[in-house]
């Protein structure tokens, strides 16, 4: 079965151009030329990989994707016009999986959206037990952190990589590998993304007595489930 792809843009001629492309490449594909009217759309039915522009008038691409982000786990690709750090930032805060400027090749967007689909097929066919480790209860399925009998609200993203750090605790994870990890190939030359993600965990699940991610200079960081009172 073909994935299901919606287009959002208040250009009907990118999403004209846009639902050609996918289209030929085999996929499902609906559009919607406002936040307002996508998120209707996803209402009565979810689709596998959501493409969004940022500026549109009324609700813009930020907001759709926080809005969706509360309730699906979908894959997000955010288009935009905007090629700075803090634009980039601001939408992956939101919950978007990738960032992608225009204009741009359409073979390059094709790329990511195969690569998205594929990494969420994958987690959707994986089993998803329940991580008990150290100090932390981390449900797969259902997306929740337990620390120390209390719940954390964690963003999708501050989701993935604590799941990361759980799976291999005291180990030192490279700043490629995690941004790889995460945000795919597309987001190993972005470190800013991974800074700060990683101040984004910190305040949620560290302390002043109680510190769990360790910074490894130029390299990356290190977990400690138990916490240490020793760590910067």
């Amino acid at each position: 079965m073909s994935a299901n792809i919606l287009i959002v843009d208040d250009d009907p001629q990118i999403l004209r151009m846009l639902r050609t492309s996918l289209q030929a490449s085999g996929y499902a594909v609906n559009t919607a030329l406002s936040g307002g009217s996508a998120l209707s759309t996803i209402a009565q039915t979810v689709p596998d990989l959501l493409i969004t522009d940022i500026a549109m008038p009324g609700m813009d691409g930020i907001e759709l994707t926080k809005r969706v982000r509360e309730t699906h786990t979908l894959p997000i690709i955010v288009l935009s016009v905007r090629d700075n750090d803090e634009a980039k930032v601001q939408a992956l805060d939101e919950g978007a999986d990738d960032y992608v400027t225009k204009p741009f090749r359409t073979p390059e967007l094709l790329a990511r959206v195969r690569a998205h689909l594929r990494r969420s097929h994958k987690a959707e066919d994986a089993p998803h037990p329940v991580l008990h480790v150290g100090h932390f209860e981390i449900d797969q399925d259902s997306h929740t952190v337990t620390m120390r009998g209390e719940h954390i609200h964690l963003s999708p993203k501050e989701f993935d990589l604590l799941l990361l750090f759980a799976k291999a605790p005291q180990k030192v994870l490279t700043h490629k590998n995690l941004l790889r990890a995460i945000w795919g190939v597309a987001g190993t030359n972005q470190p800013e993304y991974l800074r700060v993600l990683v101040a984004q965990l910190r305040k949620k699940i560290e302390t002043e007595d109680s510190k769990y991610i360790q910074s490894e200079p130029w390299v990356g960081y290190r977990f400690n489930p138990e916490g240490r009172d020793d760590l910067l």
